[in-house]
């Protein structure tokens, strides 16, 4: 998928839209994105500005995403037909090295479950085959109003 595909699939858009493109996809079973890290995202300004690394919370966002279009493209379902995926919790992360710029880090999801809207995913973000956060990401599925 490249980011016009991605667009439909997440409501999200700059400076909050953290997938790049899709490099693979596997319908009900797996997804593998990558986000581009540039000194130009807004973030670097603050955090920090001597050290640039990419907040841990960002990592877990970017994975999120990531599971979201796992989960609509699961359910063929789009935010344009008023679906949204909630990031609902975030279990057993860590973070095992700083992702600083010009890093790509290959996003990694693979459905644990998926029960009445609420998903369950494992998920690695890597750079360069070396493991940067892994975490456990639930999302519930919503219709909005």
């Amino acid at each position: 998928m490249d980011i016009n595909e991605i667009r439909e699939y997440l409501p999200h858009r700059y400076p909050f839209l953290l997938i790049d493109r899709v490099k693979e996809l596997k319908v009900g079973e797996s997804i593998i994105a990558y986000k581009n890290v540039s000194i130009n995202e807004p973030f670097f300004n603050g955090h920090f500005p001597h050290h640039p690394i990419m907040p841990g919370v960002l990592i877990i966002e970017a994975m999120a995403q990531a599971c979201g279009i796992l989960g609509f493209k699961t359910v063929n379902k789009l935010p344009a037909d008023g679906y949204v995926y909630y990031l609902v919790g975030s279990d057993n992360a860590r973070f095992k090295r700083p992702v600083m710029p010009g890093d790509q880090l290959l996003l990694e999801a693979r459905v644990v479950r998926g029960k009445r809207g609420i998903w369950k995913f494992a998920c690695r973000a890597t750079v360069e085959g070396e493991l940067a956060c892994e975490a456990d990401i639930i999302c519930a599925e919503r219709k909005v109003a």
